[in-house]
């Protein structure tokens, strides 16, 4: 190859290397120029594979500010540029080496890290990120569905309740005219038993018997009073005999 056809095929690999998120090496001795063309359709649009000399790549990657792929660059080498999904490039890879052994993938680099091959082979047992996204996006959406079946809830309640005051109301509108008023009390008809009228004669019993003893003692005050006057009159009766044998006694002495 020319100088100016290595210089050109070398600013071209370092653009892929400094544009693509990653890159996987492998091996394609043995392959066909048509199997060739069956890994790049596979492939789609998530990568482009090209094959390179390993000289002009170890020159490319250095100008692109890629380390660890030097060890790699061992016989004949053709690399797959991520441009889209690294875990739908790393399971196309990993699918048509199953089928055509030839390729041998290598190790590679994705976001500035060296890749082994058993680290490719783990990134393709990953789930690709349309897949993660469906369940992001189906989960979120489950999220949200039970959000609004939350915020749903009381408003569906509160719609039920008022439905149901306004069914009652049209039924008996007797519950709004009195809405606040107090009821009124129910006077009270029934006959007492016969316990409530032992009751209310046991109480009237003994305000009966005191009835009689306050008029006793009403007689027994005056009975008290007269006692001392009967005394006072027995005294003065005495008295009276003594004067009248005095003025007797005088009498004779004239």
């Amino acid at each position: 190859m020319a100088r100016p056809d290595k210089a050109a095929a070398v600013a071209e690999l370092t653009e892929r290397f400094s544009n693509a998120g990653g890159a996987v090496l492998t091996e394609y001795r043995g392959l066909t120029v048509k199997a060739l063309k069956e890994l790049r359709r596979s492939l789609g649009e998530d990568a482009t594979y090209a094959v390179s000399k390993n000289t002009l790549t170890t020159i490319a990657a250095r100008q692109a500010g890629v380390d660890g792929i030097d060890d790699l660059l061992v016989g004949p080498t053709a690399i797959a540029f991520i441009d889209g999904d690294p875990v739908v490039v790393a399971k196309g890879l990993r699918d048509f080496a199953r089928n055509n052994p030839q390729l041998v993938i290598k190790g590679g680099v994705l976001d500035g890290k060296p890749l082994t091959p058993d680290e490719v082979r783990k990134l393709a047992d990953l789930e690709s990120r349309e897949v993660l996204l469906g369940k992001a996006a189906g989960a979120m959406k489950g999220v949200l569905a039970q959000a609004v079946s939350l915020f749903a809830a009381p408003l569906s309640q509160a719609a039920r309740l008022v439905a149901a005051l306004e069914k009652a109301a049209t039924e008996n509108p007797a519950l709004i005219a009195g809405a606040g008023a107090p009821a009124p009390a129910e006077e009270d008809t029934s006959e007492p038993s016969n316990e409530e009228l032992d009751r209310a004669a046991a109480v009237a019993e003994p305000a009966t018997e005191s009835a009689p003893a306050a008029g006793t003692a009403a007689e027994a005050a005056p009975a008290e009073d007269a006692a001392p006057a009967a005394e006072t009159a027995t005294d003065a009766a005495p008295a009276a005999d003594e004067n009248t044998t005095v003025a007797a006694d005088a009498a004779e002495d004239k």
